[in-house]
């Protein structure tokens, strides 16, 4: 194969040679490169097609999630490059002033991301009222926060000794008879992977700080078990989780779901369908008081920006294919499932998702909000990429800031609520419904 260099008329080709053995000018060309690649995959994902929008994703999370840091390495980086003399060369500072504008772009990013804050508060207002957002929580804490939170650990809930573990977060502090809000967690993974053990763990260390109990759920994963088995198992988490919380000082009748991607499918479907696919423990209650899902898929039929989501599903859980028997996609599908008495929801999207369009989580608010009597709080955080919340930013500190209010206006904090080494009163759910209704 010819390479680029190679292809060019012989007088140019010499002279770029000549640049390119210049000091410092290979250097400069690799970083400002690489550099912009990063920046701009940011700007727009550099594809959307599964799988390959798995690796894209990662990649413009280091752009749109941790762009200071992304900066500060690109910055370094030329640094290198001046230093081997790549500003005394035309190659050289074309390299460098590639650097510099990806440093731009990714600043911006920054500022961008920083700015979510005001847009979930925007977004909380708009619904509930005034809510306060002032409660700030150390979310780099979450690194280690499972060690130090989880206190009960792969406690069984269901018959698969293997996929139908649990555990329990709750502050040490927390007395047993706290009757404290609870908050389901459902990891994501493509219904075929993912763990307990990763997902959500900012959030959870902050509510378990403000006195909640969390409970992190792993469930059975295809494609070695077929849909419905997935979500028969978040509702027995829930039936466990309403009859044994109040040993570890929840309160059974105080039930959040959340999760991210499939997790929220997942969480999503649960808090529309109390009752359904409980083969076994049909008289369980499986209700809950509210259901924050973060960019999820609600329906099974529709494009997820990929044009194959049809095809990974019937690869990894679905029994049938869509062509050939809609049924299931269409009664696993959240958006199918809207009523009236629909607990309050909140979901979150990002506007740069490489994996799950934003239209997805849109269309199904669009739905609820048509149906629901209960509130319901969307946000599209700019440029976010697909599982922004797994790492402890300023986007995820603020995500969780929203989060908690949303759950504490539409539940209440709770009896004995542990914030730091104080214990706070408890106080009433909010009750305000959406406007026009």
């Amino acid at each position: 194969m010819t390479s680029p260099v190679r292809a060019l008329p012989g007088a140019l080709r010499r002279t770029l040679q000549t640049e390119l053995r210049e000091p410092g000018a290979r250097t400069a060309l690799l970083v400002g490169t690489v550099a912009l690649l990063v920046a701009g995959s940011g700007l727009r994902p550099l594809t959307r097609r599964w799988p390959a929008a798995v690796v894209g994703s990662l990649l413009s999370s280091t752009a749109t999630e941790t762009p200071r840091a992304t900066a500060v390495l690109v910055g370094a980086a030329a640094g290198v490059a001046v230093r081997r003399g790549a500003a005394g060369n035309p190659a050289g500072r074309v390299g460098l002033g590639a650097a510099a504008a990806a440093v731009a772009v990714l600043l911006a990013l920054d500022r961008g991301a920083r700015a979510d804050a005001e847009t979930l508060a925007d977004a909380l207002s708009a619904e509930l009222g005034p809510v306060d957002l002032s409660a700030r929580g150390r979310v780099l804490g979450s690194v280690l926060a499972r060690r130090r939170y989880a206190s009960a650990r792969d406690v069984a809930y269901g018959p698969d000794p293997v996929a139908n573990l649990l555990d329990v977060w709750r502050d040490p502090e927390l007395p047993r008879d706290a009757r404290a809000p609870v908050l389901l967690q459902i990891h994501g993974g493509a219904w075929s992977s993912g763990s307990k053990a990763a997902d959500a763990h900012p959030l959870m260390a902050h509510l378990v700080a403000r006195g909640w109990v969390c409970v992190s759920v792993d469930y059975r994963l295809g494609p070695a078990e077929r849909w419905p088995a997935q979500i028969v198992d978040v509702k027995r988490a829930l039936a466990w989780t309403r009859a044994h919380i109040a040993e570890h000082g929840g309160d059974p009748d105080r039930i959040a779901i959340t999760g991210g991607s499939s997790g929220a499918h997942l969480a999503a479907l649960a808090a529309l369908t109390p009752g359904a696919w409980q083969p076994g423990f049909a008289d369980a209650d499986t209700s809950v008081a509210a259901a924050v899902c973060l960019y999820g898929i609600y329906d099974l039929t529709s494009d997820d920006g990929s044009g194959t989501l049809d095809e990974l599903l019937a690869e990894t859980m679905m029994p049938t294919v869509l062509d050939e028997d809609a049924h299931p996609y269409v009664a696993a599908s959240p958006a199918a499932r809207v009523h009236p008495d629909a607990p309050p929801f909140m979901v979150l999207h990002g506007t740069g998702d490489a994996i799950v369009v934003p239209a997805q989580s849109r269309a199904f608010v669009a739905r609820l909000r048509a149906v629901s009597r209960a509130p319901v709080v969307h946000a599209e955080l700019a440029r976010a990429q697909h599982g922004f919340d797994l790492v402890p930013t300023a986007r995820t500190l603020a995500t969780v800031r929203a989060v908690t209010a949303f759950l504490e206006a539409v539940m209440g904090t709770g009896a004995g609520t542990v914030v730091g080494d104080a214990t706070a009163p408890a106080t009433a759910p909010a009750t305000r419904r959406r406007r026009g209704r």
